[in-house]
């Protein structure tokens, strides 16, 4: 039973508190977004458990953040190695 304020974490009703809430129905909705690859660098990403994620093009399974494939540490490790490269 979603609604437009809510979302997702309208199946819980008034339970568990509005902050708590918004924090889920916030990181549901960002996991349920198309997720890039970072082997083939297409939005082609399925969350197969916690933690591991399989590209549905090339089909590279690997280990990643368990509501996103990338933690946002490593992303900002990846965008410094990305401009050392290019320097």
């Amino acid at each position: 039973m979603a609604t437009k304020k809510i979302g997702s974490a309208g199946r819980f009703g008034v339970r568990y508190g509005t902050k708590s809430r918004n924090v889920i129905r916030d990181v549901e909705k960002r996991q349920k977004q198309k997720q890039e690859c970072p082997y083939c660098e297409r939005p082609a990403l399925k969350r197969l458990a916690a933690g591991i994620w399989q590209c549905k093009k090339c089909n590279s399974k690997f280990a990643g953040a368990a509501y996103f494939p990338k933690s946002s540490a490593k992303v900002v490790q990846l965008k410094e190695k990305k401009t050392e490269e290019v320097a």
